[in-house]
C-alpha cells in the first residue's frame, strides 16, 4: 500500500480527513495536497493578542496554500482550526516535539524569555519576529520586526505610533496589511440563553482584568447607562467572568440590566454572539466582539488608540484630559475613564445601530 506522508492531510497516527469522509487511500486519493512548506508561529498569549494575530493566517494561506502551519499558544481555543494544521498548547511534550522538528519558516511574536529561547532552539530555514540576543534579552530577528520592537522599548515612540497591531504583525512577516479581518471560530455550546427577542441586545463588558485597573468605568456609570438603554428600548446585558461577578450582581440589582452569570469560555463566546453591540474597555471581549463583527463602543485611556483596528465596526471614546492618555498605569487617583459620560456612550450606540 502506498503511503504519501508528504500530504497536507496525512496525520501518521490517525486516519486523515479524506479517508474518514470519503474512504480515500493514498494510492488513488484525489484530495492529495503535497506539502510545500512548514511554517511555525509562536504566539502564546494573552488571549486577545492571539485573536488579533489571526488575520495573518489569511495572508499565509493565500501565499502558501499548500503549507503546513503549526501554531504554539496558551489559548488554543482562539486559533482557527481551518487555517492551522497543528494547534499546539504550550506544554513540555509539545515543546520537546518542536525542538526535534525542522521548519521552513519560524515566526516568534512573543518577547517572553521562554518563547525567545525556544525560537532559538528550533531548527528553521528562516526565522522572523523576535529572538534572544547574547544576554538572553529580546531582539528583532530582522529589520521587519524593528519598528514593533522599538515601540515596545520607548514610551515616546509608542505614543507616536500610527500603525495598528495587525499592520505591525503583517510587517513582521514582511507583508503589507490590507484590512484582513480577524478569524474567530464559534465553538459549540449546549446552553440556551433566556434573552428577550425582537430587541437590540447591548453587551456591557464591565471588567478589565487585573493588570490595568485604570480601565474600569465604574458601577455608577454602568447603572446609569443600563437604565438609559432600557428606556430607549434596548436590552442591556452584563458580561464578565468570575472576577466581575460581584460587581455585575450589584449593577443588576440596582438597574434594568440583565445578568445571566459567568460561564466557561465556549459558552461566554456564544453569549457574546447574541449581542448586536458591545460596550467594553480594552479587553479580550473587545477582540471577541471584533472577531464576531459586532458593533463596538471602545473605552480607551492608557493605550495608543491607533493600535486598535476596529474595521469600521465602531468608535473609540477617550477621556477629555489628554494628559491621561498612554500612561500605562495600573492604578491612579484621577480615574479618568470614569469621566466619559453615559449620555455620550448612549449617543454613540444609537448612531452605530442606525448605520
Amino acid at each position: 500500500m502506498q503511503i504519501r506522508n508528504n500530504c497536507c492531510h496525512f496525520r501518521g497516527d490517525i486516519p486523515c480527513r479524506p479517508h474518514k469522509e470519503h474512504g480515500a487511500h493514498c494510492e488513488n486519493c484525489e484530495y492529495f495536497i503535497p506539502l510545500e512548506k512548514r511554517i511555525l508561529i509562536i504566539k502564546l498569549g494573552a488571549a486577545g493578542d492571539v485573536i488579533r494575530t489571526t488575520p495573518i493566517l489569511r495572508k499565509l494561506r493565500s501565499e502558501f496554500p499548500k503549507a503546513e502551519i503549526t501554531w504554539l499558544t496558551e489559548s488554543p481555543i482562539f486559533v482557527p482550526k481551518k487555517f492551522v494544521h497543528n494547534v499546539l498548547e504550550w506544554n513540555e511534550k509539545n515543546v520537546f516535539w518542536l525542538q526535534n522538528q525542522k521548519f521552513d519558516l519560524l515566526v516568534n511574536l512573543d518577547k517572553d524569555k521562554h518563547a525567545l529561547v525556544l525560537a532559538e532552539s528550533i531548527k528553521a530555514g528562516a526565522k522572523k519576529g523576535y529572538l534572544p540576543d547574547e544576554f538572553g534579552k529580546c531582539r528583532p530577528a530582522d529589520s521587519d520586526a524593528e519598528h514593533k520592537w522599538q515601540t515596545g522599548l520607548w514610551d515616546d515612540l509608542c505614543l507616536q505610533n500610527r500603525k495598528s497591531y495587525p499592520q505591525e504583525i503583517f510587517e513582521m512577516f514582511g507583508y503589507d496589511f490590507n484590512g484582513e479581518k480577524y478569524i474567530l471560530d464559534l465553538p459549540k455550546s449546549d446552553l440556551k440563553f433566556d434573552l428577550p427577542v425582537g430587541k437590540k441586545i447591548i453587551g456591557l463588558n464591565t471588567g478589565c482584568g487585573t493588570r490595568w485597573l485604570t480601565r474600569l468605568w465604574g458601577e455608577k456609570n454602568w447603572i446609569e447607562l443600563s437604565d438609559k438603554l432600557q428606556e430607549k428600548g434596548f436590552i442591556p446585558l452584563l458580561l464578565g467572568g468570575p472576577t466581575e461577578h460581584e460587581m455585575n450582581s450589584e449593577i443588576a440589582a440596582n438597574s434594568k440590566a440583565i445578568y445571566l452569570g459567568f460561564f466557561e469560555l465556549k459558552d461566554f463566546l456564544n453569549l457574546m454572539n447574541q449581542c448586536d453591540l458591545v460596550v467594553t474597555s480594552v479587553t479580550m471581549a473587545m477582540h471577541i466582539a471584533i472577531g464576531f463583527e459586532k458593533k463596538i463602543v471602545l473605552f480607551n485611556n492608557i493605550f495608543n488608540k491607533h493600535e486598535f483596528e476596529l474595521y469600521g465596526l465602531g468608535t473609540i471614546l477617550e477621556p477629555e484630559n489628554k494628559d491621561c492618555l498612554g500612561c500605562y498605569k495600573n492604578t491612579c487617583e484621577i480615574e479618568c475613564i470614569s469621566t466619559i459620560q453615559p449620555d455620550r456612550v448612549l449617543q454613540e450606540i444609537e448612531n452605530l445601530l442606525k448605520l
